[in-house]
């Protein structure tokens, strides 16, 4: 372990509930940041995200939609449920191609997003980093004809994308603490 980035090797020195609060950052659902916890230490970077990725997939779809509620919908700034200022932080940053967007295409992303929780129970979960609101618009166009069983798997294919972005923004946290 002597080898590991100095970020990890800070993260690896947490008490689990300390780094259960840290992975609830990157991640909303409690279960997942439990069992993360738990996984400490990691060997490497490799292992941690792969660690991660494997848990998420092991936890059943309630886990997933608590995770799902920790987020902004896109062209928001509030979640559905407490997230922590840092969380909240990452989802503008990953959101900033809405910023800029026409008053009508928010305006149609809130109206096809309030469309899309009617259908599906749950909220528009897209990895937005690097996407113009053209783009999440036509994502979430798209994806509002799938059958609710397609689209929860989808949503928690891109949470999974998000968690991996913000472990890695995490591990850089610590890198410069």
């Amino acid at each position: 372990m002597e080898n590991l980035p100095n970020g990890l090797r800070r993260l690896n020195l947490l008490q689990p509930e300390a780094a259960e609060g840290e992975f609830l950052k990157c991640c909303g659902s409690k279960k997942w940041a439990q069992q993360m916890g738990r996984h400490l230490p990691f060997r490497g970077e490799r292992d941690f995200l792969e660690t991660a990725e494997q848990i998420w997939w092991s936890l059943a779809p309630e886990d997933w939609l608590e995770a799902f509620r920790s987020h902004p919908k896109i062209g928001e700034q509030r979640a559905g449920t407490q997230a922590s200022a840092e969380s909240l932080s990452w989802s503008r940053k990953e959101q900033k191609g809405v910023a800029n967007a026409s008053p009508e295409t928010i305006e149609l992303l809130r109206e096809l997003n309030r469309r899309y929780e009617e259908k599906f129970g749950f909220i528009y979960i897209v990895c937005a980093t690097g996407k113009s609101s053209e783009e999440l618009l036509r994502i979430l166009q798209e994806r509002l004809t799938n059958e609710p069983e397609t689209e929860l798997h989808i949503a928690a294919e891109e949470q999974a994308l998000i968690t991996q972005l913000r472990l890695q923004k995490l591990l850089t946290n610590f890198e410069q603490a």
